[in-house]
């Protein structure tokens, strides 16, 4: 291998300091680039932020709002099932009164009927 050069040590650091300083200017370039275009993207940023928390912020309120229908609705459903359940049994308690009525007044038929029966008796044997 004739021409083949080992490279020495400073030859080595000085290729290596070359290659950091150049991705050093890169990484500056890159970075005045980003700097130029940044304030409007801040502010987009920022805009878009701000539109979110506002739909997010919508999004509360209208759950609010259809959680508090939704429990006025159980609340009115509730409502109506205990006067429901109210009236039936007003309802169940007049039928029984009622029958209680009825069966005292048969009651006191059949009572004057074997009344009659035995004073009819009575009679007879006298």
């Amino acid at each position: 291998m004739k021409g083949f050069r080992e490279t020495s040590l400073a030859d080595r650091q000085e290729t290596a300091a070359k290659a950091k300083q150049a991705q050093l200017e890169k990484a500056r370039a890159a970075a005045r680039a980003n700097q130029e275009g940044a304030p409007e993207r801040q502010a987009a940023r920022a805009a878009l932020v701000a539109e979110r928390e506002a739909r997010a912020a919508t999004r509360k309120a209208e759950k609010q709002a259809r959680e508090l229908r939704e429990k006025e609705g159980r609340a009115a459903a509730e409502i109506a099932r205990l006067e429901a359940e109210k009236l039936a049994h007003q309802a169940r308690a007049k039928e029984l009164a009622e029958r209680a009525a009825r069966e005292k007044a048969l009651e006191a038929e059949r009572k004057a009927a074997r009344d009659a029966r035995y004073a009819g008796r009575k009679a007879r044997q006298k």
